[in-house]
């Protein structure tokens, strides 16, 4: 129970509530269905307060596994205490923890414990009382040539090793030391002689100080990059003044000649030892920080593009463009499926035979929008399709293919068209991606989609748990199509795996198509805990029963029957039926189960069974003027779409095959701390040209209306 009342007094939350949903992570619940079909035990909790829980339950357990650790190495060596003991039970945090172990810790040789081998340490203590006695008179009984101890200054220089050793391993010295590069510590980076020309690429860091305290998390993580590429020094210090003041008033007590050698110490242990140690504890607090932030922002910006619009089950044209080796060209069945493929070679001199081509395929396969990659020969691909004279009830969509060449090489890929190369594949995926951008995205790495920054120097484990909770969370709530999900899809809805994600396919396939809820539980290995799990998430939009459309859970099935039956009503008549859904008195249905929560949402289920929580599909464009970042002139207004968003700014597709950025300042007319107040991954946007530097390719945009 501690664990519980710590989360719950550090998250302001009731201990139920925390309680409740140790109790269901335990029993194998993933956060999805908690937050959707267990509102009444946890009080409504979010997915982010939930994986917050969770995560926090965690870092305690993993705080109580290092304690056990380090109680049984003290048991070991007999040197466990009442008051050690009472200390390491009561610490709660890794860092006091491991202060409390600093003593005691198992090391190499140390210059104290020679000195100690050496009988120096009464010595020590003589210096530390500060007694009015000289201490070269007293250093001179420790002579011995047998513990060679030659002189008075090798005595008193044993002595000050085994001080210094005591002021850092000192509980409350370290914390204050710590306070103290909390508040002041200034992280000050420096190019490495001779690493200039290479690593240009840090050139705003050669020379760089600020409050670490106050640093934001982009630069702490581009000085350390410089750090790790051996291009910059990086250190994180306070005042030395500051620091030695605060040991000395706590170990100097008058003004006597032991009390100059304590100073010495001070200044050796503080050097040599604590500022060592504390510097790299807080750097790893700053990068852990800096983590956090990257990752977070990552993950909203992952959010977002899975959410994106999807255009919905139409039949797509979809073209991976290129000039030496052609545009790769694919027809797609509303589901996804390859009809055709071919090779146009429009940026060449044949473009007629491309153009024939393109309009045959249109009309033979009655195409309803065309998707073009936004990669290389992107633009000059749009606007040769543009120039076909279309029907104008064809849209023609530039997608982001990011990461699509890293699927067209994948093992998944392969496996789907194992017939086919990488350029169909790339196309294909480029077309999916217009049709319904999570189903296609979620058979990527997240990295690889390019909505983080500093991907590869964050925590990975920390990154990789983060993103698939996103992912997790957005397939869920856009629930899944169980008769046509993709083994990707499947294996991301709550309580499935891979496994039962194949098993699914396979079932499906020989026995045609699912009917109804109750024939998962046919599935092998998906057993009544799985598909208590899985069963709200997954759809079947043809089945028998109308609530199997529906995001409703199986378990609450009686209770819309009594809601039906109270009305005169059969199911199928209330589902949809706005006039008698109004009609419900909810409060007639409230058990010890089932609360106003879950009643509420199974009234907005009826209303609307299934609906897919996405926005609708809205056709961008591109300015038809600009192609090429020297078409851009300072003032020039056009649109784009934010491809990425960072703790400093976004990232703007304008058409040009360079994103520019818009800085922070210069996201608004007014004052913006975080960028994702006015943007998001996707959103579509209209921008002002400030610079533009052709050879850097640089561009540098503004959202700002004045």
């Amino acid at each position: 129970m501690k664990i519980i009342d710590s989360i719950s007094l550090e998250m302001n939350l009731e201990t139920a509530r925390v309680s409740a949903v140790a109790q269901l992570l335990e029993q194998g619940a993933t956060i999805p269905f908690i937050a959707r079909y267990r509102k009444e035990k946890t009080g409504s909790l979010d997915e982010v307060v939930i994986a917050a829980i969770r995560d926090r339950i965690e870092q305690l357990n993993a705080l109580n596994d290092r304690k056990e650790a380090i109680l049984k190495s003290l048991k070991e060596r007999e040197l466990l205490t009442q008051t050690l003991l009472t200390d390491i039970q009561n610490a709660n945090s890794m860092i006091d923890l491991e202060d409390y172990y600093e003593k005691y810790r198992p090391r190499k040789t140390t210059r104290a414990q020679m000195a100690k081998e050496k009988g120096l340490e009464s010595l020590a203590v003589f210096i530390l009382n500060q007694s009015n006695q000289d201490p070269l008179i007293e250093a001179k009984k420790y002579l011995s040539s047998q513990n060679e101890v030659e002189s008075v200054a090798d005595a008193l220089s044993g002595a000050r090793d085994i001080v210094a050793e005591i002021i850092n391993e000192d509980v409350q010295i370290r914390a204050s030391i710590r306070e103290l590069f909390l508040k002041t510590g200034q992280i000050q980076s420096k190019v490495k002689k001779g690493k200039e020309e290479d690593g240009i690429k840090f050139k705003d860091y050669f020379d760089w100080a600020e409050i670490a305290c106050k640093a934001p998390s982009h630069r702490i993580l581009a000085m350390l990059r410089g750090q790790k590429e051996s291009v910059l020094s990086v250190h994180v210090l306070p005042g030395e003044e500051n620091a030695l003041g605060l040991i000395e008033r706590k170990y100097i007590k008058n003004q006597s000649m032991s009390a100059l050698e304590i100073i010495i110490a001070i200044k050796d242990s503080y050097k040599r030892l604590l500022s060592k140690s504390i510097e790299k504890e807080y750097i790893h607090q700053l990068k852990s920080k800096a983590d956090e932030t990257a990752i977070n922002i990552f993950a909203g910006n992952l959010k977002e593009l899975l959410l994106s619009a999807p255009m919905g089950q139409k039949r797509i044209l979809a073209i991976d463009p290129g000039f030496r080796t052609g545009c790769k060209v694919v027809c797609l069945d509303a589901q996804g499926q390859l009809l055709h493929h071919d090779l146009i070679f429009p940026h060449h001199n044949n473009d007629e035979k491309a153009k024939k081509i393109v309009l045959n395929l249109v009309k033979k396969y009655k195409i309803e929008a065309i998707a073009i990659g936004n990669g290389t020969a992107g633009r000059e691909t749009e606007a040769f399709v543009k120039g076909l004279d279309l029907d104008s009830n064809i849209h023609i969509v530039m997608v982001d293919e990011s990461g699509a060449s890293i699927y067209s090489a994948s093992k998944l890929a392969r496996e789907e068209f194992p017939d086919h190369d990488i350029t169909v594949r790339g196309a294909v995926s480029i077309g999916r991606r217009l049709l319904d951008p999570l189903a296609e995205l979620v058979k990527l790495d997240p990295k690889s989609i390019g909505v983080g920054q500093y991907q590869h120097d964050v925590d990975q484990k920390l990154l990789r748990k983060s993103l698939d909770d996103v992912v997790v969370s957005c397939v869920n709530q856009v629930g899944v199509e169980a008769n046509t999900a993709s083994r990707e899809l499947l294996c991301r809805v709550s309580g499935l795996n891979d496994t039962i994600a194949v098993n699914m396919i396979l079932f499906r396939n020989e026995n045609g198509p699912f009917r109804s809820r109750k024939n998962f539980l046919k599935v092998p290995r998906l057993g009544p805990k799985a598909f208590e799990q899985a069963a709200g998430f997954l759809r079947i939009h043809n089945a028998t029963l109308a609530l199997d459309k529906s995001g409703i859970h199986p378990e609450s099935y009686q209770v819309v029957k009594r809601m039906a039956k109270d009305g005169g009503l059969g199911i199928e008549e209330l589902v949809m039926n706005a006039e008698e859904i109004s009609r419900i008195d909810l409060n007639r249905y409230v058990t010890d189960t089932i609360g106003m929560p879950t009643l509420k949402d199974i009234v907005k289920e009826l209303a609307s069974p299934g609906r897919d929580p996405r926005k609708e599909f809205q056709a961008f464009s591109f300015d038809d003027t600009i192609h090429d970042i020297k078409d851009l002139v300072p003032g020039m207004k056009a649109p784009g779409i934010v491809t990425n968003v960072t703790a400093f700014g976004a990232f703007v597709d304008i058409g040009v095959h360079q994103d520019g950025l818009v800085h922070i300042s210069q996201m608004a007319d007014r004052f913006v701390k975080d960028p994702n107040e006015i943007v998001t991954v996707r959103q579509a946007v209209i921008v002002t040209i400030l610079e533009v530097d052709v050879k850097r390719k640089r561009i540098s945009l503004s959202m700002k209306e004045k």
